[in-house]
């Protein structure tokens, strides 16, 4: 079977886009199927190779719904650098004339628009309930957790170094850590056991911090099913939040990532704005053979 797609990146993460309703036989195809469709296609030595897997479905409460597979196959809810693509390839497409889109999301309805050559999305509102993130309170330490049970620089201990971690979801599991020195921080090592912690049972997105001022941090990442990729767009709201509600920087920050800059705000309305770039690197087919 045939599947046109197009390859794009936002800052280096990049996606494999695919118009499920013209490709309209994806849409017989099961979730274990889609799976293994995505880490198939995800392969960067036997296929395209990307971080993740970009479907646009029809959607009966918005104008189109993205669904996101991980290149290890498994389905996520959100992904910010994603859906800046998602609505670049609408847009380029002629697929919508809105200036604002509505997209259907595991983690709800999303609005992105173009402002100053950017996409920009208005990413909700972070969520600290333990249950929402969600953060397993059985698995933590009662004699540490606040009152409140909100994690903002729980102490957490991985292989005898201590972290004073912040977790929220912006629509999908993150774990902000600051650290000293995140260029020779080993994100690789640390990365994949605080993801897998049993405290977060979804697992987690894992981002590493450096303060540089109250208007700018360096962030690396470690992604939930992905490892380490160039940027990731919750992250980065995720980690100006962390920074901020921790007193380090204010509600307008510049998140400096491996593949480039992002910018968030934290609005007066307590929604996340995200800007960055979306990009096209190439339209092709392949060829594969899928179940269904």
């Amino acid at each position: 079977m045939k599947i046109e797609f197009t390859k794009m990146h936002g800052l280096g993460n990049d996606f494999i886009v695919v118009n499920a309703i013209k490709e309209s036989f994806l849409s017989a195809l099961g979730s274990d199927e889609l799976s293994r469709l995505s880490a198939h296609l995800c392969n960067r030595r036997f296929a395209i190779g990307a971080d993740q897997l970009l479907l646009l479905c029809p959607s009966e409460r918005a104008d189109f719904r993205m669904r996101i597979f991980n290149a290890d196959g498994s389905e996520v809810e959100m992904c910010g650098n994603g859906i800046r693509c998602l609505a670049r390839y609408i847009w380029d497409r002629g697929l919508s004339e809105k200036e604002v889109l509505e997209i259907e999301t595991l983690a709800g309805i999303i609005r992105p628009e173009v402002r100053n050559g950017l996409v920009r999305v208005d990413m909700g509102m972070p969520e600290f309930s333990p249950e929402r993130i969600p953060v397993d309170i059985k698995e933590t330490d009662r004699a540490v957790l606040p009152e409140t049970s909100v994690f903002i620089k729980y102490p957490l201990e991985v292989e005898g170094q201590v972290f004073d971690i912040t977790c929220l979801s912006m629509g999908n599991p993150h774990c902000v850590i600051v650290v000293d020195d995140v260029d020779n921080f080993p994100v690789s090592y640390y990365g994949p056991m605080i993801e897998n912690r049993q405290i977060f049972p979804r697992k987690t997105n894992v981002e590493f911090v450096e303060i540089l001022n109250d208007k700018e941090i360096d962030m690396r990442v470690w992604e939930r099913g992905a490892g380490e990729t160039m940027a990731c767009g919750t992250g980065a709201s995720a980690a100006a939040v962390a920074t901020s509600l921790i007193g380090s920087t204010g509600r307008e920050v510049t998140v400096h990532l491996l593949g480039g800059d992002l910018f968030i705000e934290w609005a007066e309305n307590g929604h996340i704005y995200m800007a960055g770039p979306a990009v096209t690197v190439f339209d092709g087919v392949i060829d594969v053979e899928v179940d269904g």
